[in-house]
């Protein structure tokens, strides 16, 4: 039986003599975009965090530009683009490489298996390439500078491309990863427990779903994907999962990596 991993709470103050240091996210404001696959990581195993921004927009937003800007006069590593993790003296970015750090470090990597943070980061990757990355260049398929309004025409070719081709094939694949003997069971994506590769694919499919709401719906009711929407349903119904969703800590879509045309969605 496939099994999530415990959650981690804080430890009480003075409980320890070296206490972990606070994990602090600092993302865009006001919407999941990128940031929020660290969100869920954080939020399925109930791991203390600070979403800077979110939490005080002045002093967060002030504080993420200069992380981010070109004229900053640090001598640490600068940084090109949020999400930016803070965890004591690290700041790192690019949402892989966050997730290759906490997943270990939050019990979202199996234990005993010295191989599986790749293959989990390989599945996330892949989550990345087509549900993230892919879903975003069909609203901005020619210039990520331009107004949407500016590329409609090539939108409109790039979304029945991906809804007709690219999305099935992205499905088809993670469907034969819970079909094979790598998944322990077909619940998650590997080793028999929720992976931070699980996460990452809730997140790819619930934007998804809401870009192309009719597409997905259809795509649903065909059921060639049954352990992908399968396994969509049980994160969404995970105890700290599902409280998180129902929270103002959820973020509404808007004009982030997810977005809803209703003339880019399939209705036929």
């Amino acid at each position: 039986m496939a099994s999530s991993p415990a959650p981690k709470r804080a430890r009480p103050t003075g409980s320890s003599p070296n206490p972990s240091p606070p994990y602090l996210l600092h993302y865009w404001p006001t919407i999941p975009g990128r940031g929020e696959p660290i969100r869920l990581c954080f939020e399925a195993t109930s791991t203390p965090y600070t979403d800077v921004t979110n939490s005080d927009p002045d002093s967060g937003m002030e504080t993420l530009m200069s992380l981010t800007s070109s004229s900053s006069s640090s001598s640490s590593l600068p940084h090109f683009a949020p999400p930016i993790l803070q965890h004591g003296d690290l700041h790192i970015s690019q949402l892989p490489n966050i997730l290759l750090y906490l997943g270990p470090k939050l019990g979202l990597v199996p234990d005993g298996d010295e191989n599986a943070v790749y293959h989990i980061n390989q599945l996330a990757l892949t989550v990345l390439d087509g549900l993230s990355n892919e879903a975003h260049d069909t609203h901005h398929p020619i210039a990520v500078g331009d107004y949407y309004e500016d590329q409609k025409d090539a939108a409109k070719r790039r979304a029945a491309d991906y809804i007709s081709n690219r999305l099935p094939k992205f499905l088809g694949h993670f469907e034969k990863v819970l079909q094979s003997s790598a998944s322990k069971g077909g619940e998650y994506l590997y080793g028999g427990q929720l992976t931070y590769a699980d996460l990452v694919l809730f997140q790819g499919l619930d934007g998804v779903n809401f870009a192309f709401p009719k597409a997905v719906q259809k795509l649903r009711d065909e059921g060639e994907y049954q352990g992908v929407w399968a396994l969509y349903e049980r994160v969404k119904e995970l105890e700290s999962v599902k409280e998180y969703l129902g929270s103002e800590r959820r973020l509404p879509y808007g004009n982030g990596v997810w977005r809803h045309y209703e003339e880019l969605d399939d209705d036929a």
